[in-house]
């Protein structure tokens, strides 16, 4: 179901859906490719040395599944362990839901940096260009617009819809840095999990 899912949110290539399921490893990935191929949910492009997997009528008629199953998560599951907590699987999912349209013309930089986490997954950068966002875990070179600086957690449920932008800011839990200008557009560059707005339990 997370390959179905990678595949419904535009991932191609193997590279793309490894990043979209950080803790599965490539053998295990390829194993589920096959296996969703020999049942007719995907189809297997080759074109050189390039592989490309899209789905089927059959697994694109998976979708309502896959979003059902997202909104009872988000609905009925709201408490996050530590091991729920991936920088990874959170800044790809973000990369892919810039709005370009509210973003200045040009190469923007967004960086962020989650402050309690140690090593890798502490800093990522966000290169927005008009023709789509590049996802780096690596200084990609340039001036940064603004630099969102928070903790992981935050992150998440400030993605999930738990809370939101003024909330957090008013806190102090999160700190946008950066011209004043940018600082307010932010928020706006940045859209939320399409689960974010599913209504929770009272």
């Amino acid at each position: 179901m997370l390959v179905i899912r990678e595949l419904l949110e535009g991932s191609r290539n193997f590279n793309a859906l490894r990043r979209g399921v950080p803790r599965m490893s490539p053998a295990l990935l390829s194993t589920r490719l096959q296996s969703l191929a020999r049942a007719g949910v995907i189809d297997r492009h080759e074109d050189g040395s390039r592989v490309t997997y899209t789905l089927t009528p059959a697994g694109r008629e998976l979708r309502p599944i896959v979003d059902a199953i997202g909104r009872w998560g988000i609905r009925w599951i709201p408490d996050l362990g530590d091991e729920d907590l991936d920088p990874h699987l959170l800044m790809w999912d973000i990369h892919r839901n810039v709005d370009l349209g509210e973003v200045p013309p040009g190469r923007t930089i967004l960086r962020f940096t989650f402050r309690d986490v140690v090593g890798s997954g502490r800093d990522w950068w966000l290169v927005i260009k008009s023709d789509g966002v590049d996802l780096c875990d690596f200084d990609p070179g340039g001036d940064v617009a603004a630099t969102v600086d928070t903790d992981l957690r935050t992150m998440i449920q400030l993605w999930r819809g738990d809370h939101r932008w003024p909330q957090v800011l008013r806190s102090g839990q999160l700190r946008l840095e950066g011209p004043t200008q940018v600082r307010r557009a932010v928020p706006r560059w940045l859209k939320l999990s399409s689960f974010a707005s599913v209504p929770r339990p009272i």
